[in-house]
C-alpha cells in the first residue's frame, strides 16, 4: 500500500523522542496520541480507518503530529516509519466488544496475527539498521490473557501459570506476548508488554463492520458495557437489559490514565523487557455500573429495574488485577474515579446518539 500522510510533519526542538503510533484512530491511540503530544514527544501516527471510517482528531493539526493513511500489515511500511522513531507502540488490532469474540472468532485471530508479525518483522528491521534509532517496542496486550485463570487477583506471570485462554482473541493476545519475548530472545529487540483492563472514554462509534445485537428494545452495535448501558438508558430501556446476572466483576479503567501507565513505560529503565497490568484498583460489578448510570441520568427516585439475558461464552465472571508491580515499579496509579469517567462519558454518548453515530 502506498502511504499517505497529512501535509505536516512531525518536528520538534533537539533531543525530543519520536514515537510511532499504529492503530492511532483508534479508541486507546487517541488518548496514547494525545498524551504524548502533552509531554513534548513528537509523534508519527500510522492507521487505515479499517474500524471507524475517516475519523477527525483533536491533534490532527498539532505541529508535532504527523499522520500516515496505511495498514499495519505492511512490513515495509512500518519499518520505514519505526526507523525514524525512538519508540514503537504497535496499538493496531482488530478488536471489539463481546460480541466480536464469537461474530469474528476467526478474524481477530488471523488478521491480528498479520499486524503483529508484520509490526515485529518491521520494528527488528528497524532496530537492527545501522543508525539503530529504534529503541523499544511496546505491545499493546489485553487483560484476556488471564480469561481461563482460577486465581485473583491476577498477577503478571499468571497467564504463564494458568490454562490458555478459550477464546480467540485472547489466545492471541497471549501470543503477542510470544511475540515480543521472542523477538527479544532471537533479536535483542527490547520490549515492554501492556495489559489494559476495561478501558473508560469517549471516542468510540460504530464500527464500519458492525452488527446490530438486539438487547430489549434497544439495538446495540458491538461495543462496550459501560457505552452500551448508557446508550440503553438515554433511550429509556426499562427494565434495563444486562447480560448474565449483573455479578460480573470489572475494574473499569479511564482512556487518559491508561495512557499515562502506557507513556511512562516508555523512558523508564524498569519497564524494560518486563510486563505490566494497568488498572485501577477498583472492582465493580455490572450491576454496580447499572445502577451508577442509571442514577446519573435518571436520578436517585426512580427505581432501577434490570432484566438479565443469557449471557455469552466468553463473557469471563471475574477479571480482577493485581495492580501492586505498576505502582511499585513505575510508581502509576489509575485515579479517575468511576463516577468522573461517566461524567465525560454520558455527554458524549448522548451527543453521538443525537447525531446518530450510535
Amino acid at each position: 500500500m502506498t502511504a499517505q500522510t497529512t501535509p505536516k510533519a512531525a518536528s520538534g526542538g533537539e533531543g525530543h523522542s519520536k514515537v510511532l503510533v499504529t492503530g492511532s484512530a483508534g479508541f486507546i491511540g487517541g488518548y496514547v496520541v494525545e498524551e504524548l503530544l502533552g509531554r513534548g514527544y513528537l509523534v508519527v501516527g500510522l492507521d487505515n480507518y479499517s474500524k471507524y471510517g475517516p475519523v477527525r482528531k483533536s491533534y490532527d493539526e498539532h505541529p508535532n503530529y504527523r499522520f500516515v493513511y496505511g495498514d499495519a500489515t505492511d512490513a515495509g511500511l512500518v519499518a520505514e516509519l519505526a526507523g525514524d522513531c525512538d519508540h514503537f507502540i504497535a496499538g493496531a488490532a482488530l478488536i471489539g466488544g463481546i460480541s466480536y469474540f464469537h461474530a469474528y472468532a476467526y478474524d481477530l485471530l488471523a488478521a491480528n496475527e498479520r499486524i503483529i508479525a508484520a509490526s515485529c518483522d518491521a520494528a527488528i528491521a528497524a532496530h537492527r539498521r545501522g543508525d539503530g534509532r529504534l529503541r523499544k517496542m511496546t505491545f499493546m496486550s489485553s487483560s484476556m490473557v488471564y480469561e481461563s485463570t482460577d486465581r485473583w487477583p491476577s498477577r503478571e506471570g499468571d497467564e504463564r501459570l494458568i490454562a490458555p485462554p478459550l477464546s480467540s482473541y485472547g489466545f492471541q493476545k497471549l501470543a503477542c506476548e510470544y511475540f515480543a519475548r521472542a523477538a527479544w530472545s532471537q533479536y535483542r529487540l527490547p520490549y515492554t508488554i501492556i495489559r489494559p483492563f476495561n478501558c473508560v472514554g469517549i471516542g468510540e462509534q460504530r464500527a464500519l463492520g458492525d452488527v446490530e445485537v438486539a438487547s430489549g428494545n434497544v439495538k446495540l452495535a458491538m461495543s462496550h458495557v459501560v457505552p452500551d448501558l448508557v446508550q440503553k438508558v438515554l433511550k429509556g430501556q426499562d427494565p434495563v437489559h444486562v447480560l448474565g446476572d449483573g455479578s460480573q466483576v470489572r475494574h473499569y479503567t479511564y482512556g487518559g490514565d491508561l495512557a499515562r501507565g502506557i507513556v511512562d513505560t516508555l523512558e523508564h529503565p524498569g519497564a524494560l523487557n518486563d510486563d505490566f497490568n494497568l488498572s485501577t484498583a477498583r472492582s465493580t460489578t455490572v450491576r454496580e455500573l447499572a445502577e451508577t448510570i442509571w442514577r446519573k441520568i435518571n436520578g436517585d427516585d426512580a427505581p432501577l429495574r434490570l432484566v438479565h439475558d443469557e449471557g455469552y461464552e466468553h463473557d469471563v465472571q471475574k477479571r480482577i488485577p493485581d495492580v501492586t508491580k505498576a505502582r511499585s515499579v513505575l510508581g502509576f496509579e489509575a485515579t479517575t474515579s468511576l463516577e468522573d469517567m461517566l461524567d465525560e462519558v454520558i455527554p458524549w454518548i448522548s451527543k453521538a446518539i443525537a447525531d446518530g453515530n450510535l
